[in-house]
């Protein structure tokens, strides 16, 4: 069974997928973390987000990296968004992604395209969404929890700026999957947001059992 979870940032949909996963007892990949490995790899590197070249020169960085706590920090985040926008490390990345969602037994993704580029195959599809304004609350909080201070007004400029950048783009824009069921998180709580999800995965698994040979 693959598990496609797509949605803006700080949607909820990284926690949704790692508690579908643990649920269902499946492998997990949040493939934003490649795009953040890519723009660890520039920043260490001296290179420049903005060059293609750069940013693909970059993708060939080995699996421990992904568990880098420094990936998952703001920084680094801000420059992912930018190197993923480059259609060529897409295209280097899309074999990886690809392997992972089709292992045997499946898979749980979360990202932006996995329902429409990496397993438009997948048997369930949810995107995940929150409005701008919560989704800059709880990146807000996170980062003072690190001991980061912004103000609540500059993360949710760079929300909605995500937002753009990663809607607009040429390649693999973020969008909803014509057959992808949303779930707003805006209003649950972290457990509702998850027992909605796994009862979506459960209708969706009824459909495919009920449906004529």
């Amino acid at each position: 069974m693959i598990i496609a979870v797509d949605g803006p940032a700080a949607s909820g949909k990284g926690t949704i997928a790692r508690a579908l996963a643990r649920h269902y007892k499946l492998p997990h990949l949040d493939t934003g973390l490649l795009y953040r490995a890519v723009a660890a790899t520039v920043l260490r590197e001296d290179l420049t987000p903005e060059k293609e070249a750069d940013a693909v020169s970059a993708c060939s960085f080995e699996d421990y990296l992904l568990e880098d706590p420094w990936l998952r920090t703001d920084e680094v985040g801000k420059i992912a968004s930018v190197v993923s926008a480059h259609p060529l490390v897409r295209a280097a990345l899309l074999h990886r992604q690809k392997k992972f969602a089709h292992q045997p037994g499946g898979a749980v993704l979360d990202g932006r395209d996995i329902g429409t580029v990496i397993a438009p195959d997948a048997n369930v599809k949810l995107f995940v969404k929150a409005t701008p304004m919560i989704r800059a609350q709880r990146r807000h909080l996170e980062l003072r929890k690190n001991g980061i201070l912004t103000s609540l007004d500059k993360v949710l400029s760079d929300i909605r700026a995500r937002d753009e950048r990663d809607s607009k783009r040429s390649e693999a824009p973020m969008t909803q999957a014509a057959d992808a069921v949303l779930l707003d998180t805006s209003f649950l709580s972290i457990d509702a947001a998850v027992q909605r999800a796994i009862a979506i995965v459960e209708a969706a698994k009824a459909k495919t059992t009920s449906a004529p040979a």
